[in-house]
């Protein structure tokens, strides 16, 4: 079993910056993918980024050069880096890992969510 546990979120005006992190621990012999989502209210969960274990990256339009993700492979640890914030970024932010346990198997584990509110 994996366990994620996110932190960083909060409330910030227009403009503002955070920082987003995910901590895995568990039965995780590699982490393939990690990957942010996040869903406002009344709307459907979106992919907002994504990053491999060799560190490629790939973006949602409506956030590239504003955000940045990254990842610490020795600590099994993601980061989302928001800066230039808008009110439409208002939403609960999700980590959503591919993870390759000791025995090979491929599962996927979703964080517990995390809100970020910017105001205007």
């Amino acid at each position: 079993q994996v366990q994620l546990v996110e932190s960083g979120g909060g409330l910030v005006p227009a403009g503002g910056s955070l920082k987003l992190s995910c901590a895995a621990s568990g039965s995780i012999y590699s982490i393939r993918a990690m990957s942010w989502y996040r869903q406002a209210p009344g709307k459907q969960r979106d992919l907002v980024a994504t990053i491999n274990r060799g560190g490629a990256t790939n973006y949602a339009d409506s956030v590239r050069g504003r955000f940045t993700i990254s990842r610490d492979n020795a600590k099994n640890t993601g980061y989302l880096q928001m800066n230039s914030l808008k009110p439409e970024d208002t939403a609960v932010y999700y980590c959503y890992v591919d993870v390759i346990g000791f025995l090979g198997a491929l599962n996927q584990y979703w964080g517990q969510g995390t809100q970020v509110t910017v105001s205007s």
